[in-house]
């Protein structure tokens, strides 16, 4: 992880522009904010952004990723550096492992076991023991993508029913929906998890990895950068269950954060900024890492997992997904 820098969430309109070595955002409200270029890892864009050339050549060459979320809280694109550290021995390796059956599948049960255990742990309670201990009896029978995230897809149903307990009315999912989501409770759910996926790939993309070639979602999703979706799994029940669970306790959310129609719902501007702090806060959360013997946020626990992808590629040691330890 770059000793330096950190991810910038934009959640108003604004206009982002070069001033010498730094960025200036232009708000609605007329006051400036300046960034200097190498305080920057990447930014986040809840809302319109104007971006012209002169700013984007400043971010490639300083190796800094603009992820764009759409109004539904859908990851809609980045732009990325157009240098990277993409190596072409490990990507070979890569390849050569994501084209192996059955080390695909090693990989896709221990995302699928490890995601379902973090679920578990997050909603901290044993009404999902037994679809867990299902989970477990299953998957050694999956052999392919599909089936495992068949078998994922049984079990997050069944999470999701559990977490749904927890809530308030107007907060529940009932039944996970997207593209777009239909309730305030799958529009917070999907802005979180994009929010993951754009932390994965930019820690990704200081790997020597390539982030399109994944294990689990390699067949099951070829629009997006299918192992930055792997990586993201095991975290997703740690940022989005766990923090729609926490905010709901904490009533820290209000049906105003959210703007709702038919069929359709997303955060408003106050609710975006919320959630902006919220997953800010969290990043910078610290635990003590028992290999490192030293303190690590949670923000670079997420660069810790892709070097385990490296060093499955490098070193052949057995990928074993995050799972919290605390």
């Amino acid at each position: 992880m770059p000793a330096v820098g950190r991810t910038y969430w934009l959640t108003e309109p604004c206009r982002m522009r070069r001033e010498d070595s730094s960025v200036r955002i232009e708000r609605p409200d007329g006051s400036p904010v300046r960034i200097p270029i190498t305080d920057i890892r990447d930014l986040v864009a809840f809302d319109h952004v104007d971006v012209n050339t002169s700013a984007l050549g400043l971010l490639s060459r300083n190796g800094v990723t603009l992820h764009v979320l759409d109004h539904y809280g859908n990851h809609a694109g980045h732009f990325a550096p157009s240098e990277s550290m993409t190596s072409a021995s490990v990507v070979r390796r890569q390849v050569e492992l994501t084209a192996d059956p059955d080390q695909r599948a090693d990989v896709g049960r221990a995302l699928v076991l490890a995601t379902a255990e973090n679920l578990r742990w997050a909603l901290d309670t044993d009404l999902l023991d037994t679809a867990l201990n299902t989970l477990r009896t299953a998957l050694p029978d999956c052999k392919d993508s599909d089936s495992l995230m068949g078998q994922e897809g049984h079990y997050r149903r069944t999470g999701w029913a559990v977490l749904d307990t927890m809530l308030p009315a107007w907060l529940r999912l009932n039944g996970r929906t997207r593209r777009p989501p239909t309730n305030a409770g799958n529009a917070f759910i999907s802005y979180l998890n994009a929010l993951v996926y754009a932390r994965v790939l930019t820690a990704l993309r200081t790997t020597p990895l390539h982030p399109a070639i994944g294990f689990l979602h390699a067949d099951t999703d070829r629009r997006r950068n299918t192992l930055a979706l792997d990586v993201a799994e095991p975290f997703k029940p740690l940022f989005a269950e766990r923090l729609l669970k926490r905010v709901a306790g904490q009533r820290a959310l209000k049906t105003s954060d959210f703007e709702t129609e038919v069929g359709r719902a997303s955060l408003s501007k106050d609710g975006c900024k919320k959630v902006a702090a919220l997953v800010r806060e969290e990043l910078a959360t610290t635990v003590h890492h028992r290999s490192l013997k030293r303190k690590v946020s949670y923000d670079e626990l997420i660069h810790l997992e892709a070097l385990k992808i490296v060093r499955l590629c490098l070193e052949g040691r057995p990928y074993k997904p995050f799972r919290p330890w605390w």
